[in-house]
């Protein structure tokens, strides 16, 4: 733990690549970053893991032979935005806005929300996170496309490809084959509401957090941090992607947590 939070303390002393400039001169940087010494943080993520918890329960030992057709749908979609919410949770740690009066408990919440994601090293996503802040959009960016197959579908499998392992794979085998055979967990119970969902909130991630921010515009890259925002209402923003879209605030103001960053938002279109 010393190790990883050591690597943290490094990650963000280093400056933003040469992109960075301001886009708020008007905002005073202390009227978005939290105060060091908030909880809200780390109630925000507890909530999330909770919610979460609780919801894969009782999905898992639900009779799905009496769920509506219809309803099993909603289910997918419910528990992938929880999935989601797991993944943001470990964002928001890897930038300490989820506890920054320690550092230790921070970082636990977000290799616990990796963990159970898809079993992911938070050390390695953390390496990984803080190339892309400062190397957006380039070859030393692990979640640009390779600079050939710029297409949406390619660009997902290529970032896929930098952040799975056999050890997930081999993880997670292990754990489905212990909830059927000693939980008595359905193969079908497992299959819709543990696998299905961390797979399409992976493409949610990348949709909304990848490909629409940092695609190239026709013009070129001529924004900071070679991103930009996809200007919902804040509603939309939410259910979309945790506010993930608003994406050029959060190269911006890195330290800002997910559900703060509306108001940064509201802060520039003003």
């Amino acid at each position: 733990m010393l190790q990883l939070t050591l690597e943290f303390d490094y990650m963000r002393s280093i400056s933003l690549n040469i992109c960075d400039r301001p886009l708020f001169n008007a905002v005073e940087f202390k009227q978005i970053v939290p105060k060091k010494d908030s909880i809200a943080g780390l109630i925000v993520a507890l909530l999330i893991i909770t919610i979460w918890a609780a919801s894969l329960s009782v999905l898992l030992y639900f009779d799905v032979t009496k769920f509506s057709n219809w309803l099993i749908p909603i289910a997918i979609i419910w528990q992938t935005f929880l999935y989601t919410g797991l993944f943001i949770t470990a964002h928001d740690a890897m930038h300490g806005a989820v506890y920054r009066k320690n550092i230790k408990i921070n970082n636990f919440i977000g290799s616990l929300s990796v963990i159970l994601y898809a079993f992911f090293s938070y050390r390695q996503l953390l390496k990984k996170h803080w190339l892309h802040h400062h190397h957006p959009a380039s070859e030393n960016d692990p979640d640009f496309h390779d600079g050939q197959r710029i297409n949406g579908i390619f660009w997902y499998f290529h970032f896929m490809k930098e952040y799975w392992s056999w050890h997930q794979f081999i993880g997670m085998t292990i754990i489905f084959n212990l909830a059927k055979y000693t939980l008595q967990i359905s193969n079908q119970n497992l299959i819709l509401f543990w696998i299905i969902p961390p797979i399409l909130s992976s493409i949610q991630l990348f949709y909304f957090g990848t490909f629409l921010p940092h695609r190239e515009p026709k013009e070129g890259y001529v924004r900071p941090h070679c991103a930009q925002t996809i200007p919902l209402p804040v509603f939309w923003s939410f259910i979309t992607c945790y506010h993930f879209g608003y994406h050029q605030e959060h190269h911006e103001f890195p330290q800002v947590p997910w559900w703060q960053l509306p108001s940064v938002y509201k802060q520039k279109i003003q």
